[in-house]
């Protein structure tokens, strides 16, 4: 005896929650934006580390490197940028590729080479910074 027009009572934030294929379109959504938010401040402080070291000597940019707010802001600039592309790629993935298998390998290659690419970045970040 189900009625076919009956809605459950939910609120508005859990019929939002698990809707979409993977079911965390929301998440992915919040996650993109807060990505880019922290891209668009983070991008300031590095590009202001940038201009200052441009035409710098390189014993005199190691050294502006290894202070340890340039290196964490330099790393967290890096993480963000990452973590956003990984967030904006998979979108892509999704949308345009529409084999399941080859969605699922590329969306698995797509983490693997930005957990790659970060993980390359915060070894010289952190090398450089520690003094290596």
């Amino acid at each position: 005896m189900s009625n076919p027009t009956h809605t459950p009572m939910r609120t508005p934030l859990g019929r939002v929650r698990g809707l979409g294929s993977a079911h965390s379109g929301t998440e992915h959504f919040f996650l993109q934006r807060v990505t880019g938010l922290a891209n668009l401040l983070l991008m300031i402080a590095f590009i202001v580390i940038v201009i200052r070291l441009a035409g710098a000597s390189y014993a005199e940019t190691r050294a502006v490197l290894s202070q340890p707010l340039v290196a964490v802001i330099i790393l967290l600039t890096l993480l963000s940028v990452t973590a956003h592309m990984r967030l904006g790629m998979q979108v892509v993935i999704e949308d345009y590729v529409h084999t399941e298998g080859v969605k699922v390998a590329l969306i698995i290659a797509n983490t693997f080479f930005t957990i790659a690419i970060a993980l390359a970045g915060a070894f010289a970040v952190l090398k450089i910074s520690l003094g290596g």
